[in-house]
């Protein structure tokens, strides 16, 4: 079972998002994948992503041979940092966010996402949020994989290879922030995740 994360105002509609639940689509899989809408609060999204996680009838639903990974994106990928080192999930991070608190700063006050249109207010207490869940250590380097591209336009990639330094990477030069062809790494990304894209599932 995979759970794509997205990130910061972003939703299930980004690029990413849909090219993956395509994909999975492609090979008869696309119930093995969610793509939760989340909610612009920390706590609130961390909360609806650990109920995900626990739930036992997903976690049952293909039995022992389908573990749950996490697939995330910016913010998302600070969020399954978080989740992977206490649920012991694996993790594909692309170009995370290493210091969300730091850059969200700017976006105290009232906000529009960019693909749902709703409106709501950051605040200094989602701020305190985000700091509760910064992960200090990674304990099991090969549970991850780290995606990145130099061209990102919105994160400083440098922070992400000091932060996750220790992990297996895949490090492009140029792109950007969507992380542009990674329709190119697909396969790569389920294989990571324990999903064999040459195998017939039924």
């Amino acid at each position: 079972m995979l759970i794509y994360i997205h990130g910061f105002n972003s939703s299930p509609a980004s690029f990413k998002a849909k090219l993956l639940k395509s994909y999975m689509a492609s090979l008869g899989l696309e119930q093995r994948l969610l793509i939760p809408e989340l909610s612009s609060i920390p706590n609130k999204a961390i909360s609806q992503l650990e109920k995900l996680i626990r739930n036992p009838k997903l976690t049952n639903r293909f039995g022992t041979n389908c573990p749950i990974s996490l697939i995330g994106s910016s913010l998302g990928g600070f969020y399954a940092t978080w989740l992977a080192e206490k649920y012991d999930t694996r993790a594909v991070l692309i170009n995370p966010a290493v210091n969300p608190y730091d850059l969200l700063d700017e976006y105290l006050g009232e906000n529009t996402n960019f693909h749902t249109n709703e409106k709501y207010e950051l605040t200094k207490e989602h701020i305190d949020q985000l700091h509760n869940l910064e992960v200090d250590t990674i304990t099991k380097p090969d549970r991850y994989l780290l995606m990145l591209q130099t061209g990102d336009e919105v994160l400083d990639y440098k922070l992400a290879i000091e932060k996750y330094s220790a992990i297996p990477s895949i490090v492009e030069e140029g792109g950007s922030h969507e992380f542009m062809g990674f329709d190119r790494h697909l396969k790569t990304v389920l294989a990571f995740c324990g999903i064999n894209c040459l195998k017939t599932y039924n």
